[in-house]
């Protein structure tokens, strides 16, 4: 099952988990918010995960879950649904990066912006980088040299990156289906073809009946 945790103790898991995690800060997690919902209703709320549901979601993402307590931002825009944030930090090479990964409610990334990030600046990606994690699923494509294209002088920072994406996706999943609304993209169904009509068989003429005239036998 999946439980609220008390607002004390959400609040001390929220600054370990959910705020930038180093020193060089690029963006504030509230302008973060502000970019991905802006003018929308954000409520934060902790998510604490079983040892089961933890597992099941390093399966999915084919990345480590370092922990049951996950921290959620879900906006509403205009009284309806308009995804939730996930802010996720990991180390790149040695220091680490902090980004914020929207998911809709499809279970697909809305966004992704990095807060912090402590390693050079050369082997930051250029922000372009970042678009085409947009309208991704968790799927087989979301790896790096397949759906997502490589960074030449920055790969571990592309990595971790993808990495972390999975990761929230995955946990997305996992809430989801513990909340009674499984929130997983699945691919668009392929259009029904109808068979084609077959061709009323032709109908062969029938012969006329030859009729016999009276006392002739024909």
């Amino acid at each position: 099952m999946t439980f609220l945790v008390p607002l004390a103790l959400a609040a001390l898991v929220a600054l370990t988990l959910a705020a930038p995690a180093g020193g060089r800060v690029l963006l504030s997690q509230q302008d973060a918010l502000a970019l991905a919902f802006p003018g929308c209703d954000v409520q934060r709320a902790t998510v604490y995960l079983s040892a089961a549901q933890v597992e099941r979601a390093g399966r999915l993402a084919g990345e480590p879950v370092r922990s049951a307590l996950v921290p959620t931002y879900a906006a509403r825009c205009g009284g309806k649904p308009a995804g939730t944030a996930y802010f996720d930090a990991h180390p790149v090479r040695t220091l680490p990066e902090t980004v914020m990964v929207v998911v809709s409610a499809d279970g697909r990334v809305r966004r992704v912006e990095v807060l912090s990030f402590d390693e050079p600046a050369d082997y930051l990606p250029r922000h372009p980088w970042y678009d085409q994690f947009e309208g991704r699923a968790l799927d087989s494509e979301l790896r790096l040299k397949r759906g997502i294209r490589p960074v030449t002088g920055a790969s571990l920072t592309a990595r971790a990156t993808t990495g972390a994406v999975r990761r929230v996706l995955a946990l997305h999943q996992v809430i989801a289906e513990a909340a009674g609304t499984p929130a997983a993209a699945t691919p668009k169904p392929a259009p029904t073809l109808r068979p084609a009509a077959t061709p009323a068989p032709t109908a062969r003429p029938t012969a006329a009946p030859q009729h016999r005239r009276p006392g002739t036998g024909r």
